[in-house]
């Protein structure tokens, strides 16, 4: 059974638009990925499942372990409800998160909150300061991972943290390490040049990119290490957190690294598909029904503009995916209360069929659902909350 039949059966009691995953896709890729990370855990990153249940599974599966959350909120959330090992990705300026962590002998155990510069320390300690009996916080030290040549003049990489070289690092570690109410527990550097960029491109682009990844990996190799020795002489660092989908097995080669950070290559959402070093099962799929049908080859299906973040453009756009064939109208794209698609395989779609989609980005189509289908074979096995679907947005 093809996989548009299988899913059609699957949800055929369901209205859409509707989003399943398919546990048996789910299950191959958290291998896969295994596989890649050469015996390093894989610590989970949540901003790419956005479902506790989803969460609890994978984390069943042997290799991966903890958690990576994307607001502090977030983590107190998991960790009330029993999640551990909870390290947040991006430093909090939520005061009354804070407070409330640091007021919280469990949460202030399992959880480690992020920062780069001296501004969050004084941030910090400025916000659990009347918090009485306080616990001490975890921090870890967000290093920048970044690519840079010709004298500054090309940069490649998201724009994190100010801290680089070594030095800097060593400096911020010794004003935490000199705080009481902080404890240094860990340091990250995540290098989205790589692990965010697929190389899978044709032309002289591709090329660029390959020749800029290649020069990076062993640049950061290199630097990393530098710095997580540098830091070690000050604090006993409990890991070190670095990579992503894209690069799991390139950055589990450095001996620095300790766990390696992973999540949308779960889903495999459509950006994924464009990386020569491994391949994925989409799992993670959502369903327009059709409403109209303007011409021969033309259908129109509800919704639709589920568009990714990131620099705008039609990589960002959902991808209509079964039947094959389906396109957007150049002019309008992905519409806000309805979607026009061209192509021969709009001829054999009636009112009510469904189009499946593919997003963008991985767990940013948990924020457009409040369930996803768990999908075995051809039946829906269970129905459970998104992060939308139990009230929790954190952004």
């Amino acid at each position: 059974m093809d996989e548009r039949r299988r899913y059609d059966r699957a949800t055929a009691d369901l209205e859409p638009p509707l989003a399943i995953l398919d546990m048996d896709a789910l299950r191959a890729n958290a291998a896969g990925m295994v596989d890649r990370a050469r015996g390093k855990p894989i610590r989970l990153a949540s901003k790419s499942i956005r479902c506790r249940e989803v969460l609890r599974r994978v984390l069943r599966i042997d290799g991966f372990r903890g958690i990576m959350a994307f607001t502090l909120p977030e983590a107190l959330w998991l960790a009330a409800d029993g999640f551990t090992d909870i390290l947040v990705a991006y430093p909090t300026a939520d005061g009354a998160a804070l407070a409330a962590l640091a007021g919280d002998v469990r949460a202030a155990r399992e959880i480690t909150v992020m920062a780069d510069s001296v501004e969050h320390l004084d941030f910090i300690e400025k916000a659990v300061g009347g918090v009485p009996d306080r616990q001490q916080i975890r921090i870890c030290l967000d290093v920048d991972a970044g690519f840079t040549a010709f004298g500054g003049r090309f940069r490649a990489g998201a724009l994190r943290s100010p801290v680089r070289e070594p030095a800097d690092a060593v400096a911020l570690a010794a004003t935490t390490a000199g705080r009481p109410g902080l404890r240094l527990t860990g340091l990250m550097a995540y290098e989205a040049q790589i692990a965010g960029v697929g190389d899978r491109v044709p032309g002289p682009y591709g090329r660029v990119v390959r020749l800029m990844q290649e020069r990076s990996r062993r640049e950061l190799a290199v630097r990393r290490g530098r710095v997580v020795q540098a830091v070690r002489r000050i604090a006993d660092l409990e890991f070190v957190n670095g990579g992503g989908t894209g690069s799991v097995e390139k950055t589990a080669r450095e001996k620095a690294v300790t766990e390696i950070a992973a999540g949308s290559g779960l889903y495999h959402p459509r950006l994924f598909d464009f990386y020569r070093n491994f391949t994925g099962r989409p799992a993670a799929l959502f369903a327009l029904p059709v409403v109209r049908r303007p011409a021969p080859d033309v259908v129109t299906v509800l919704g639709g503009g589920y568009h990714a973040s990131g620099s705008p453009g039609a990589s960002r756009l959902p991808q209509p995916y079964l039947p094959a064939g389906l396109r957007y109208d150049p002019r309008e794209g992905a519409g806000e209360v309805q979607t026009p698609l061209l192509g021969p395989a709009a001829r054999d779609l009636g009112i009510g069929d469904r189009v499946w989609f593919r997003h963008a980005k991985a767990g940013e189509m948990c924020e457009r659902f409040d369930a996803l289908h768990l999908v075995e074979g051809d039946r829906v096995t269970e129905t459970v909350p998104t992060y939308r679907g139990e009230g929790k947005t954190f952004l």
